[in-house]
């Protein structure tokens, strides 16, 4: 009993004592928030507007324009210039298309948000706030308006920096670090949603190191209840000292309180790649890679998190080279241990080429460590051709899709739009509960343009098996992004 009570009572004691240090602590900022007039509430919303005050001027408005282009061979029309702009406002621009041969020149608008980073103009946000845009217009917080330049953008994390020229020093944002959040901390969003200017909503952060979700190639997502909506996107996500943690980047539109939003770490090395070469060039391992799944860790006598299964080696790649085999299993890279598949493709990604790395591998229950010299990941990897047809591809997600034959897009008049059509739905499957339905184009997957079915198959046969699908779906001269789960 004695020597129970000699190990039970210390921990009490020290229990009881980190509790009075907490309880002190907490009166005695009472007690300072008391002899300065304000209450521990008061002091906290004085940190929300402390923050708000000091990051607003550095957040701006991005707004993009981007003019549809004339079809090629398509004829001009034959109305005389002093009566085209009658006869559009008399008959309308519908009528005006169809039967004088000339597309409506309506101009498509988009409205985002970004954060000054630097004293140059340099301005961070999502890749697909300016992608298409032909012209981009910046509008900062004193209302003053620039014309921005595109520095670089790097679709595979949906980053980009803009630039303007500035007569004068521009107020910068403080870059914190995002490895050091906590979940539960106070996250603050500060964009431009729907074009309200210069929004500020408070959450906390919900989690860290989100993937799988489906939206860019490189996920490492952290997920905060703080409201995000349209318009918010490139804008920064903070914390209560004002640095910025995150730059927010989507949501998920059937839910409520939850955004995401790329970390600062990993948007700060993409950052300067950019603003130093224009393009991120990441490393390449050369390799095939899957989870271990527990039947599979059982068969190689591994626990499921202990690394990833390399499936293939391709031929005269790095790893080749370096001695990598089918049925290595990758447990550490430079050090730093293997856990799934988006973590080992992060740290690849983020090397530099014509470096070595060290990895730590297990073979047939051997422990190796190879040296390999990282390549340059190739602008579009092969990829395999996808072993379902497309049609049969699209029913994973519930539907079936079909090409636009010309008799198809002159009779729905998309004469102007690339992508494949949405010829059935399955009632119960993903895509009716997104909301889609026959009649739909599918323009983009995986924020991949699509153009035919080969190219909708093509996309879907490189998806990890259980992974989200992203697509950009246009009906009624609107486009949505929505997100679809495969089949159960």
């Amino acid at each position: 009993m004695k020597m129970k009570t000699q190990c039970v009572f210390p921990e009490v004691s020290r229990m009881h004592a980190a509790i009075l240090v907490t309880l002190t602590l907490l009166t005695l900022s009472v007690a300072v928030s008391a002899q300065e007039g304000r209450s521990p509430l008061q002091a906290l919303q004085d940190a929300f507007v402390q923050v708000a005050q000091s990051v607003r001027p550095a957040v701006v408005n991005i707004a993009t324009t981007q003019r549809p282009r004339l079809q090629e061979g398509r004829r001009t029309p034959q109305v005389p210039p002093q009566f085209r702009g009658p006869f559009r406002d008399f008959f309308g621009e519908d009528f005006f298309e169809r039967f004088f041969g000339e597309p409506p020149q309506r101009e498509r608008r988009s409205l985002g948000s970004g954060v000054i980073v630097d004293k140059r103009g340099h301005i961070l946000t999502n890749n697909h706030v300016i992608e298409q845009a032909e012209q981009i217009e910046v509008r900062l917080s004193d209302k003053r308006k620039f014309t921005a330049q595109v520095i670089g953008k790097d679709p595979k994390t949906d980053l980009a920096v803009i630039k303007i020229d500035a007569p004068d020093d521009l107020p910068v944002a403080r870059l914190g670090d995002s490895s050091k959040i906590r979940i539960g901390e106070w996250a603050i969003a500060i964009g431009n949603p729907f074009g309200l200017n210069q929004t500020v909503t408070v959450g906390v952060i919900s989690a860290v190191g989100r993937s799988d979700v489906g939206i860019t190639t490189y996920e490492d997502f952290i997920q905060t209840d703080a409201s995000i909506n349209p318009g918010n996107s490139g804008g920064p996500l903070l914390n209560l000292n004002g640095e910025v943690i995150g730059i927010n980047t989507a949501i998920v539109a059937t839910g409520q309180g939850i955004g995401f939003a790329i970390p600062i770490s990993m948007a700060r090395e993409i950052k300067d790649r950019l603003i130093a070469q224009g393009k991120v060039v990441r490393g390449w391992l050369g390799v095939g890679i899957q989870e271990l799944t527990e039947e599979l860790a059982a068969q190689f006598g591994v626990k499921p998190e202990e690394g990833v299964l390399v499936g293939n080696v391709m031929k005269d790649g790095p790893a080749e080279r370096g001695g990598m085999r089918p049925g290595d299993i990758i447990q550490e890279f430079n050090g730093v241990r293997i856990t799934n598949v988006h973590q080992l493709q992060r740290e690849v990604a983020q090397s530099r080429v014509g470096t070595q790395a060290r990895l730590r591998v297990l073979r047939e229950k051997q422990d190796l460590t190879l040296t390999i010299v990282l390549g340059e990941q190739p602008t579009e990897l092969a990829a395999a051709e996808p072993s379902s047809a497309p049609a049969e591809a699209a029913e994973r997600f519930g539907m079936t899709v079909q090409d636009l034959t010309p008799e198809l897009r002159n009779q729905l008049r998309l004469n102007n739009v690339e992508g494949v059509l949405v010829s059935s739905i399955d009632e119960s499957g993903p895509a009716a509960r997104a909301g889609i339905r026959p009649g739909d184009m599918i323009t983009q997957a995986n924020r991949e343009p699509v153009k035919n079915t080969r190219d909708f198959a093509r996309i879907l046969g490189q998806m990890r098996r259980g992974a989200n699908l992203l697509l950009l779906v246009r009906r009624d001269g609107n486009s949505r992004f929505v997100v679809l789960p495969p089949k159960n």
